[in-house]
């Protein structure tokens, strides 16, 4: 007869529970802690290339985001534009609908401003400006009808669609510059209306981004209220959360996904016009810059909400002009300041998974035999 002597082993295990909900100011905390780790492993990074102390190095970013009245003003515009990309996003998302087209769409909105600044630019420059955002916004509007429209009739896959429409409309803006070549041979647009200025967005209280701020917080602040306090604000929630709840409630699903990614893609289309004449002043294939797809992080890093979005835009941009002056401070390439860019955006990301889920160690006892 054998004998078995039983006896317990402990195990100790990882349990992942997803979170019903976690206090605000809990989420920022995790999100700091994210920014503060991604910091170090930047220093490590930066001592490896340069060999520089961190902390100087640090001190150049900070320089380089806020360092003159110049950059302030360069870092705060560049913020206002991620953030109304954002803030476009922002419905389209509340939906389930994966905009990832914003890219396509503030180059068609770009375009529609270029074309107006280059073919009516004798007009009276307050008109020309209405005309360019109006235009815009409408050039945008149809870069996003189309996938809505394949979406909500015959349920194509909206990712793809409007992924690749970003493609299309670089092959348009590729086009236009062959017309629009100033000077002749130079491959590129130039700057538009250099002399008269025309369609360019004018000084307001000594600055030239001024109005670019101003239509940027009238945007938020209706689309805030739009999707808070609005009737159809509800449905883009309801129709988020399930479009058979949405059908039960008498919401036509069909005219909802439509009529949101068309304010979705109208906003983006705005957002070239404000890249256009209110800053570049030109058009290019890189006028939308990536930011397209760096608004889609903002937008969920700060859960779609539009404070949130605003932090998010302003840490990313300060960031990104930060690096980039320590680049040419320290004579590294572009790719040295997008490296320790991508850090930090790497660790946002993922600190977004111990927001949404509880990491729990639990001891379990095994019987042994």
């Amino acid at each position: 007869m054998e004998r078995y002597n039983n006896k317990k082993s402990s195990q100790i295990a990882l349990h992942l529970t997803k979170r019903d909900s976690i206090a605000t100011w809990k989420a920022w905390v995790i999100r700091l802690i994210a920014v503060l780790m991604a910091l170090i492993v930047c220093a490590v990074v930066i001592v490896g290339i340069t060999g520089e102390n961190p902390l100087n190095v640090y001190s150049g970013i900070v320089d380089g985001a806020v360092g003159s009245r110049r950059r302030i003003w360069v870092t705060v515009r560049e913020t206002v534009v991620l953030l109304l990309i954002g803030v476009g996003l922002m419905p389209a998302f509340k939906m389930r609908f994966w905009n990832l087209g914003a890219e396509g769409q503030i180059l068609m909105g770009g375009a529609a401003a270029a074309a107006l600044m280059i073919y009516q630019g004798s007009l009276p420059n307050v008109l020309l400006i209405i005309l360019i955002l109006i235009a815009s916004a409408c050039a945008g509007i149809i870069w996003g009808f189309l996938p809505a429209f394949f979406k909500a009739h015959f349920n194509t896959n909206e990712s793809l669609f409007t992924l690749m429409l970003n493609y299309v409309a670089m092959q348009i803006i590729t086009f236009l510059i062959v017309f629009w070549e100033n000077p002749s041979g130079s491959n590129s647009v130039g700057i538009i209306n250099s002399a008269n200025k025309g369609g360019w967005f004018p000084k307001i209280f000594g600055s030239d981004y001024t109005l670019n701020i101003i239509i940027v917080a009238v945007i938020t602040i209706v689309m805030s209220v739009y999707m808070k306090y609005t009737k159809h604000g509800y449905e883009v929630a309801v129709v988020g959360e399930s479009h058979n709840t949405a059908n039960y409630a008498g919401i036509n699903v069909q005219k909802v996904v439509i009529r949101t990614m068309v304010i979705s893609a109208g906003i983006c289309g705005i957002a070239g016009a404000v890249i256009v004449s209110g800053a570049s002043h030109t058009i290019s294939t890189s006028t939308a810059g990536g930011r397209g797809f760096t608004a889609i992080i903002v937008a969920w890093m700060a859960n779609l909400n539009p404070l949130g979005m605003l932090l998010v835009s302003a840490f990313l941009v300060f960031m990104q002009q930060g690096a980039i002056q320590i680049a040419s401070q320290y004579g590294l390439n572009e790719n040295a300041s997008d490296i320790i860019t991508g850090i930090i955006i790497f660790f946002l990301i993922g600190c977004e998974f111990f927001i949404k889920y509880k990491v729990k160690v639990k001891k379990n006892e095994e019987d042994a035999a």
